[in-house]
């Protein structure tokens, strides 16, 4: 009895977890863009006071989001495990609210700090944009690259500057550009955290080349199968096929009733 009710609970916990999360997904989608702009804005031009109140305050809605999930999730360290950079994204600015404190103030001179944050501010945007997307696979691979081309160009002028390649955004986000698409040029990054943001943004390209290549070969190969002499039977071929088998199966079996 015990067991049923507690199930019950965790039942009726999910339900309410599932309703709040569709209740607040497009204003949390809406707030997440804001956010990746406003990073890659302080990253390039840093911000003035209105913006930057205007970011602790999407950080503050953020953060009751993430408690009220928390909350009433079931399992909290399950929880906890899928959306650990998500943590990590709102534990960031906290180090920068609170730098009164010496300790804090000695982390936010590490600019490894900032490649955490601008890794776990793509993530938060990325999951967005799958939300917003879903099933629209090629359109949801051509927006998170041009997503991280910009961000990525951001992270990458802010800690290379004015290192050759990266003395203005432009050449940053050329040379980001050229490492997604996994062509790469003569200039290398100089700083530790430039060449992590660069390892990750490599990694990236070569992830999505794979599937970019798949997808043209797919839609080319699609288009010559609708040719009469082509050697590969197309959808409509396949169609047209399977409506013959139909029509002499259905001949067949009136011979066999006559």
């Amino acid at each position: 009895m015990h067991q049923a009710m507690k199930e019950k609970l965790i039942n009726e916990r999910k339900k309410l977890l599932t309703s709040i999360e569709k209740f607040l997904e497009a204003p949390m989608i809406f707030l997440g863009f804001v956010w990746l702009v406003l990073l890659v804005t302080e990253l390039i031009w840093g911000l003035n006071k209105p913006l930057e109140y205007t970011g602790l305050a999407i950080w503050f809605v953020f953060i009751i989001d993430f408690l009220i999930k928390f909350i009433l999730a079931p399992g909290k360290i399950d929880f906890l495990k899928k959306n650990w950079l998500t943590a990590i994204s709102l534990l960031i600015p906290a180090l920068r609210a609170f730098r009164i404190f010496r300790f804090v103030r000695l982390l936010r001179g590490l600019r490894g700090i900032r490649l955490v944050r601008i890794v776990s501010t793509l993530n938060r945007s990325m999951k967005s944009l799958g939300a917003t997307m879903k099933r629209r696979a090629f359109g949801y691979v051509l927006t998170i690259t041009v997503i991280i081309t910009f961000a990525g160009a951001a992270g990458m002028y802010a800690f290379e500057y004015p290192h050759p390649g990266f003395d203005s955004y432009g050449m940053a986000l050329w040379w980001t550009a050229m490492r997604v698409i996994t062509s790469g040029n003569e200039f290398n990054p100089a700083t530790p955290e430039g060449r992590g943001l660069a390892f990750l943004i490599a990694v990236f390209g070569y992830t999505i080349f794979g599937y970019v290549t798949a997808t043209f070969a797919t839609f080319f190969i699609g288009r010559d199968a609708e040719e009469e002499d082509a050697p590969v039977a197309g959808a409509k071929a396949v169609k047209e096929l399977k409506a013959e088998i139909k029509k002499l199966t259905a001949s067949i079996d009136q011979m066999k009733r006559s």
